[in-house]
């Protein structure tokens, strides 16, 4: 086995993993294995000791009941977090932490939970839930396939970078075409499905930015996706 291994923290996988985001590590895993790195997988959940020297971060989604559960602990965690990004760490957040990783999220219900503000973005709760297949363009990672379920419209502060633009399905939320958030190697999004599986080449960015970050160097290999180009089309040809 190689020497060179990464180091994947699943963040609140007990509050925030309603929607397979485990998926996400699993596929992400595998996908550094297939560039020749090693990967150690590690749960945090709140009352564990945060393990700060991880490599990649992924995130997942949940119930308002989830957040709530998790926001003190998650903004004790802030400032490494925060440091993290900063220094270049790469990370996935979905659905519930991608609206917590913002200023705030104001509940349907008016409850107002604050977000540790690694995006500059607020979200708020509606009655209209998103429902369905959705399909964005991204100038990194051409063509995203995923699937969004949530009531939260996200919107982005002036000069916050998209994720990419929503041609199928509504995105962050119905005032405007734009997906998911981005900052220093941070990404966050709406699209479940799960998301990495269908759409390789996030992995590859994430691998990428950790190996570099790490071992000051990355290696891609050559790679068959031809399975995942496959998943790709038929979930974009399905209806809403």
């Amino acid at each position: 086995m190689t020497e060179k291994t990464l180091k994947i923290l699943q963040l609140y996988p007990r509050d925030m993993n309603i929607y397979g985001d485990w998926g996400n590590v699993l596929s992400l895993s595998r996908r550094a294995h297939a560039h020749g790195l090693a990967t150690e997988i590690v749960d945090y959940n709140p009352g564990d000791i945060f393990p700060e020297d991880f490599d990649i971060l992924v995130g997942g989604g949940g119930q308002d009941s989830g957040q709530t559960v998790i926001q003190d602990d998650l903004h004790r965690i802030a400032p490494v977090l925060r440091s993290a990004a900063e220094s270049g760490a790469p990370m996935l957040v979905i659905c519930g932490l991608y609206q917590l990783f913002g200023n705030q999220f104001t509940t349907v219900g008016g409850e107002v939970l604050q977000g540790i503000g690694l995006f500059d973005a607020h979200t708020v709760g509606s009655e209209e839930r998103l429902i369905g297949n959705i399909v964005i363009e991204s100038e990194e990672f051409g063509t995203v396939v995923g699937y969004e379920n949530h009531s939260g419209l996200t919107y982005l502060g002036d000069g916050v970078e998209r994720l990419g633009t929503a041609t199928k399905g509504e995105g962050n939320n119905l005032d405007d075409d734009g997906e998911g958030a981005r900052v220093h190697h941070v990404i966050g999004s709406y699209l479940h499905g799960s998301l990495l599986p269908k759409n390789p080449r996030i992995s590859d960015y994430l691998v990428r930015h950790a190996a570099e970050r790490k071992f000051g160097s990355f290696e891609p290999a050559k790679i068959d996706d031809s399975l995942a180009d496959r998943a790709r089309e038929v979930a974009a040809s399905r209806p809403r």
